[in-house]
């Protein structure tokens, strides 16, 4: 026989401190995955200037394909920095200016800048990167099936990561696609405390219709003190 002892009045406030707490939850509720990819498209459009690097996975070995490449993007419509560029299989780094449209690179085996399409290099004007209707941003507001992963530090920095799926033609139109009738598979990193993208990991047929490459853009430096102006074209 298990004998039991009468709960007096300090057992009884304890139990009642207990079940109040509980029922209080702790703290405030953890944000979504779509909470945190929209706080983040808006501290992304909110952003005067950013540096990115970008790196690739899988690209091909022929034709004329953007592969890499790291700069300054500001607002409204700026860019300066260096772009790596795949051409006629060989590597090519380009300087590169970006100012209201106009687009300039330093072409090889020459001193100055030229005015030039950007397409005939396999990539867009990188001065629109930060342009809401146009930019990076779009990647994050358009994420479907968008879901919370590990949360780690980085830098001293926490950050969550998020994975969702991109729509394959707004993909091809931001950066490229071979076949934008398929989805993208994407891998965000967004620092928890200020909202800031910090890294972009992205997974599809940018190369090639039937073969997955990655693209992966680092972001650093939100706001910084960044001056363009447009070289003098030669």
């Amino acid at each position: 026989m298990v004998l039991r002892r009468a709960a007096g009045p300090a057992a009884a406030l304890a139990a009642g401190l207990v079940v109040a707490l509980t029922g209080c939850g702790g703290g405030e509720p953890e944000e979504t995955a779509d909470q945190l990819l929209a706080r983040a498209t808006t501290t992304l459009d909110e952003a005067r200037s950013l540096h990115f690097v970008l790196t690739s996975e899988g690209a091909p070995t022929t034709g004329t394909e953007l592969v890499g490449g790291e700069g300054d993007v500001a607002r409204p419509a700026s860019f300066q920095g260096t772009l790596q560029v795949l051409s006629a299989g060989a590597p090519l780094d380009l300087a590169v200016v970006s100012v209201d449209g106009t687009v300039y690179a330093q072409l090889p085996f020459t001193t100055g800048y030229s005015v030039v399409d950007p397409a005939q290099f396999g990539f867009g004007d990188p001065g629109a990167l930060l342009d809401p209707d146009t930019g990076i941003s779009q990647l994050l507001e358009q994420a479907d099936s968008a879901e919370l992963g590990e949360e780690r530090r980085v830098d001293g920095e926490v950050v969550r990561e998020v994975t969702a799926e991109l729509p394959g033609d707004l993909v091809e139109r931001v950066l490229t696609s071979e076949d934008p009738s398929r989805p993208v598979d994407a891998r965000f990193s967004v620092a928890t405390r200020s909202g800031e993208l910090r890294r972009a990991e992205l997974t599809g047929p940018f190369y090639t219709a039937g073969q997955d490459a990655t693209f992966t853009l680092e972001l650093s430096d939100f706001g910084a003190d960044v001056e363009i102006t447009a070289p003098p074209a030669s």
